[in-house]
């Protein structure tokens, strides 16, 4: 009886053993999905943002194909350009 009891013993330590490596495994591979669920939300922030910017970048390409006003107006805000009969004063942003 005791060799039945020692087998019967065996099994249900085997058991535990599963079971506590199973549990270690679970939590191992929850965390895991925890990482990649924030990688994910960060790449799609990024997505998101760059999205923006090319909606952005698309808008002013348009403008700057149809829209003579706004041309003039980014060349003499990105250039420094002036009409003719107009005085650029440049100031020194470091002072």
């Amino acid at each position: 009886m005791t060799s039945r009891r020692f087998i019967v013993l065996l099994y249900a330590g085997l058991l535990a053993g599963f079971g506590v490596w199973a549990g270690a495994m679970f939590l191992e591979a929850r965390a895991e999905y925890r990482q990649l669920k924030q990688l994910q939300a960060a790449g799609e922030a990024r997505l998101a943002a760059a999205q923006a910017r090319f909606r952005d970048q698309e808008e002013t390409l348009r403008r700057l194909k149809s829209d003579p006003d706004f041309v003039a107006r980014v060349i003499r805000q990105q250039l420094g350009y002036g009409r003719p009969d107009e005085i650029i004063i440049r100031f020194d942003p470091a002072r």
